[in-house]
């Protein structure tokens, strides 16, 4: 009798607690609408305060503006290039335009930034830009993060394009460094016009490949790859990242990007294919126009290579990582890469594939003995120096270091000399979106030997007019035959290869990259006009 008390005393509260719930039903729908309303009116009012001081701020300055959003405007690398000549050639075309930068460099003021420029890239503006400062980069750097690093980084450029947005309002936005998430912030609340350059994608369907087959990466670590449970779990954190990064691209009324190879991931990730267009980046192939293609070993190459030498400055210098006496020797002896020292670039590769070519030579003049490694790279922190120190100790256990050497931070004539004396350019990372490096290799006059994957595969390293232009290889014995068919090519086989990717190479130019630029923003352009 007590049980059967106890169980319509459980069934009375049970129906009590659902007649509750059932009424609050009602009252949270109607709180739910109220406070979307309440939101969406917040965003309408921050959206016409915004419009009115862009409005303010044109009437003051009597014409529209251009702000270009890139924190790290100072950083002297490829998506910095492509910042300055774009600037360049909007301020030739636009003269009643006035341009912006949005930037993350502290201590530095904008004519020191200018001047970094002009010395880096040889680059002039025709007219003054204005810098905005922006306080919080440290919202999208990497180390702030070290779990969930895109979503972190994502949300942060969130928090820093709006600090961006209240201290200027553009009528013409353009995301210049990849962070897409700033998108939706200036289109919606700013009310602007939105464009993007898309060096590399945040996410992509390779990254989700590389969980989905557990491989261990530089970016997926080994303690996940061996774990089935944290590759799924990885594999949908990634899934649901690349949805809401589609969503912040798609926003974007011209995207722009550098390659085919980053062409594919963004049409798979924004799905807008009637906005999206290649536009190169610029590489500086005109430095190296200079250089005399001629074959190694003939007499007459001579007076060419003593003409080039007196005007780097070489004179009598010993010649980079060669260490002969003529061009020749020294053109057949070295093999150069170019390439910042971080963990994607694969620099153990490089050596490691060094290796198997020495295995292969024999001893003697022409063997291993006359062949040298140089690995020429910049160092951006302390990460990076402590890379290049396990890099040597892996020369060091496989008996390499007398014949690799390391040229950290080098000016760019002594860039262009190490290009200039060497028979290989070496490139070895996986799905590199471009490859400015390799382009640079080749306008030189080296051999290029480059990753069989992204950029140098599908844009670079192709046939010119039927003829080859470089050599391709995805693994350690496939670099070693690589390297060691180049280095028994003929003088005339080589010459052949050298002057097709030379010729190959001039639609990399700023011209052709300043062309089509002002043709993919001209639409948007024209209308900030009117």
């Amino acid at each position: 009798m007590a049980g059967q008390d106890h169980q319509h005393h459980f069934s009375l509260c049970f129906c009590d607690l659902m007649r509750l719930l059932w009424s609050l039903v009602v009252p949270c729908a109607y709180l739910s609408l109220f406070l979307t309303l309440v939101l969406l009116l917040l965003l309408l009012g921050l959206r016409m305060w915004m419009q009115g001081r862009r409005k303010a701020r044109r009437a003051r300055d009597g014409g529209p503006a251009v702000a270009f959003f890139h924190p790290y405007c100072s950083a002297g690398g490829g998506g910095e290039r492509v910042l300055w000549c774009s600037l360049r050639a909007l301020m030739h075309r636009y003269p009643g335009v006035s341009f912006v930068v949005y930037t993350g460099d502290r201590g530095v003021t904008g004519e020191q930034i200018l001047e970094g420029a002009r010395q880096r890239f040889n680059i002039t503006l025709p007219r003054p830009v204005t810098f905005i400062f922006l306080r919080h980069r440290v919202l999208v750097e990497a180390t702030s993060y070290p779990h969930f690093t895109l979503l972190g980084q994502s949300a942060g450029s969130m928090f820093l394009g709006w600090e961006a947005l209240t201290a200027f309002v553009p009528d013409l936005y353009v995301d210049s460094m990849g962070y897409a998430f700033t998108l939706p912030i200036f289109r919606y609340l700013g009310g602007c016009t939105v464009a993007s350059y898309v060096h590399y994608p945040t996410v992509s369907t390779d990254m989700l490949s590389v969980v989905r087959e557990r491989n261990p990466r530089f970016n997926n670590a080994d303690f996940i790859s061996r774990n089935p449970l944290l590759s799924a779990v990885k594999v949908v954190y990634y899934c649901c990242f690349a949805l809401l990064y589609g969503l912040a691209g798609s926003c974007s009324d011209v995207i722009m990007v550098n390659s085919t190879w980053t062409l594919g991931h963004i049409l798979a990730l924004w799905r807008s294919p009637s906005r999206t267009s290649i536009v190169y980046p610029p590489c500086d192939v005109r430095a190296f126009l200079d250089v005399p293609l001629e074959e190694e070993d003939e007499d007459e190459t001579e007076e060419g290579w003593e003409e080039l030498g007196r005007e780097l400055g070489s004179g009598e210098e010993e010649g980079g990582g060669g260490g002969g006496g003529g061009g020749g020797d020294r053109k057949c002896r070295s093999i150069v890469s170019v390439g910042q020292f971080r963990p994607e670039k694969d620099h153990r590769l490089q050596i490691r594939a060094f290796r198997k070519l020495l295995d292969r030579k024999g001893a003697g003049p022409g063997g291993q003995e006359s062949l040298r490694l140089v690995l020429v790279g910049g160092c951006r922190n302390q990460e990076d120096e402590e890379r290049v120190l396990m890099l040597r100790g892996l020369c060091q256990e496989l008996g390499v270091s007398d014949q690799v050497d390391f040229k950290l931070n080098i000016p760019f004539e002594e860039l262009k000399r190490e290009l200039v004396d060497a028979t290989v350019g070496l490139h070895t990372m996986w799905n590199e979106h471009f490859g400015i490096g390799v382009v640079e290799c080749m306008a030189a006059g080296t051999i290029v030997l480059a990753h069989k994957s992204g950029g140098p595969k599908l844009d670079i390293v192709v046939p010119y007019e039927g003829g080859q232009t470089g050599f391709l290889a995805d693994s350690e014995d496939s670099y070693a035959a690589a390297m060691d068919t180049i280095l028994a090519l003929s003088p005339a086989a080589r010459l052949e290869i050298r002057r097709n990717a030379r010729r190959s190479v001039e639609r990399f130019s700023d011209q052709e990259f300043e062309a089509c630029f002002l043709a993919a923003t001209e639409s948007l352009m024209s209308k900030l006009e009117r």
